[in-house]
């Protein structure tokens, strides 16, 4: 029952990731924000990217956009699983592997981008997609 209320507060709050629990904030920021996308809540999706992002998409509308036009899989994915993670400088940077399976039937490796931003919380720097072809299914 413990485990279940710290795994929802993680989930409805952004507060500074500690070093033992980075993975697990940032595993749920990329979780939420997939979310966001399978009900096409562009604001919601938007308010997980870091300001580089921003940056170049200076609003929720032109991020949305973008997703839907490169990012398929993430966008509505059929199915993901978290693979590997590795963490950088302090977690200053993380990086994880997920495998999507997307409406199409087609397999993707998603390295998401976890930076860890000045206040102490996580946004999502980038997504790198690739085809997951020694994927065999089960």
């Amino acid at each position: 029952m413990r485990a279940l209320l710290v795994a929802l507060l993680l989930l409805l709050t952004d507060l500074p990731a500690m070093a033992d629990d980075s993975i697990a904030t940032t595993k749920a920021i990329i979780e939420r924000q997939i979310d966001a996308f399978l009900k096409d809540d562009a604001e919601t999706a938007y308010s997980f990217a870091a300001p580089g992002i921003k940056a170049r998409y200076p609003d929720k509308d032109a991020f949305f956009a973008m997703v839907k036009k490169s990012y398929q899989p993430v966008y509505h994915p059929g199915n993901y699983a978290f693979g590997r993670n590795k963490s950088f400088n302090d977690d200053a940077t993380i990086l994880h592997e997920v495998i999507i399976s997307g409406q199409d039937g087609k397999d993707w490796r998603a390295i998401y981008k976890m930076v860890r931003q000045p206040d102490g919380t996580y946004r999502i720097g980038g997504v790198v997609m690739t085809p997951e072809i020694t994927s065999k299914g089960i």
